[in-house]
């Protein structure tokens, strides 16, 4: 499936432009921004491929995903002005890039052998935990510790994708329904307001 690949390779990008906006945000020097968009792009993948024992984890044996990092990073600096005045449009995208990166991540773990309870899981790892480790660099909290609904949206559109798999070997079909699952619960708990804060 090259497409979810290309797919995976524009996630990485805008994942890192997210966390380059950040830090820049946070007045943070050149190398401090080109770090924070590193973990954020490839952090929670990192993870994932640490826990299943998939190493050397992805990023390193393919340099389109280290190319993708540095022309977000460049984008972001060169373009700072009109991606800090657009800010807001790449919620988008990274509605987009937690759909497909929760799918992946559960692909790659189903290939190692693992159960599904434990796939999904990893799935949700490699959606969220590099936003994760860029709200903690950049002293926030934790966007999957707010009252938003982010990972919870992964975890739903994980689920769906295996019972999917369960019962169709039409794979882009159950991808593509898996993701518009996840982008679909995500886009309205915001327009909405939806949250699990019951407090």
């Amino acid at each position: 499936m090259d497409w979810i690949y290309f797919l995976d390779l524009f996630g990485t990008f805008v994942f890192a432009i997210s966390g380059v906006t950040t830090a820049i945000n946070k007045k943070f020097d050149l190398v401090g921004t080109l770090v924070i968009g590193f973990v954020t792009a490839i952090g929670g993948g990192s993870i994932r491929d640490l826990l299943i024992g998939n190493t050397p984890v992805g990023w390193l044996n393919d340099r389109n995903y280290f190319i993708a990092i540095i022309a977000a990073y460049c984008c972001a600096y060169l373009f700072k002005h009109v991606v800090m005045s657009y800010r807001k449009s790449f919620f988008l995208f990274d509605t987009i890039g937690i759909g497909l990166f929760t799918i992946l991540g559960i692909n790659a773990s189903l290939a190692s052998g693992l159960n599904p309870e434990i796939c999904l899981i990893m799935g949700v790892i490699s959606a969220c935990f590099g936003g994760v480790i860029r709200d903690v660099l950049t002293n926030e909290i934790p966007l999957i510790f707010r009252k938003e609904i982010y990972a919870s949206a992964c975890f739903l559109g994980g689920l769906i994708y295996l019972l999917l798999r369960a019962v169709s070997d039409w794979e882009n079909v159950n991808v593509l329904t898996a993701m518009a699952v996840v982008m679909l619960v995500r886009y309205l708990s915001i327009r909405r307001g939806w949250s699990l804060n019951f407090s």
